[in-house]
């Protein structure tokens, strides 16, 4: 066989991995959005809220700014910044049924602060640095390349504005780590089952896409992929003893100024 063939083959088999990844992302949500915002909270035994809130509090839109909030999901994160931000927001998903949670949440909304967008992190529907602020959760496990979906949130943040991230972690600390070992294995496959049996599948899902997903991208590459996508001043920040880590950045406001910023990831 040739290696054009090949080649041709690999690219074919890749297409088919990446769809079935897009697909098991929007079949594993499709039925949780009615009770997903307190589960998540009780399966995170709290900490879910908390790292949200984080979140906000870190990427402090200015007032009147304009914010785009990716995998916006029922509009947690969006609502904390219409309540603790003087701004408007745009939230993205993928998933219609989330976005069908989200209307009804922002139904009473003050008019022009809140605009939802089905549409898919890869491929935005925005024009280049449309955004002073930028926001996403849960979101880098579910796309097929990590290191081209920063460089397009980064496209429609504008020179100067703000970026930030929240993501499960996995636990440095050894005690710690294995008690999360035990959790996401054992535990919460048997708690979310309590709920429903969506929940469940989605409690034996997580533990594995986690860990996987550092396996493959570890803390400092991700931090390489927003210097990359022209993000400066790179920080990551662990909560609850490494079960969530934060991200916070800003566009850089000249290419030289991105070049010259090659500081590590660290924790704050």
């Amino acid at each position: 066989m040739s290696s054009d063939a090949t080649s041709e083959q690999a690219r074919a088999g890749a297409a088919r991995a990446q769809s079935a990844r897009k697909r098991h992302a929007l079949e594993l949500f499709a039925g949780l959005p009615r009770r997903y915002d307190a589960l998540s909270a009780v399966l995170s035994f709290g900490q879910d809220p908390r790292w949200r809130r984080a979140l906000v509090r870190g990427l402090a839109p200015a007032p009147g700014g304009r914010v785009l909030d990716v995998a916006t999901g029922t509009g947690m994160v969006a609502a904390q910044l219409l309540e603790h931000a003087d701004c408007s927001v745009v939230g993205v998903d993928q998933s219609a049924e989330m976005l069908a949670a989200a209307r009804a949440r922002f139904a009473r909304a003050e008019p022009g602060r809140m605009e939802l967008v089905q549409a898919e992190a890869e491929r935005l529907p925005f024009a280049d640095a449309s955004f002073d602020a930028v926001s996403f959760t849960y979101l880098l496990r579910y796309v097929d390349d990590p290191r081209a979906t920063m460089q397009e949130l980064a496209r429609v943040l504008r020179p100067g504005g703000r970026i930030a991230s929240l993501e499960f972690g996995v636990p440095p600390w050894l005690p710690v780590r294995l008690a999360w070992r035990v959790y996401t294995g054992i535990g919460l496959p048997l708690v979310g089952r309590l709920f429903s049996p969506q929940w469940g599948e989605v409690g034996r899902f997580l533990g594995p896409s986690i860990r996987h997903f550092y396996a493959r991208h570890p803390l400092e590459r991700i931090a390489g992929y927003w210097r990359d996508a022209g993000l400066v001043d790179v920080r990551a920040r662990r909560m609850s003893f490494g079960g969530a880590i934060l991200m916070f950045a800003s566009r850089a406001e000249s290419p030289q100024a991105a070049d010259g910023a090659g500081a590590r990831a660290r924790d704050v």
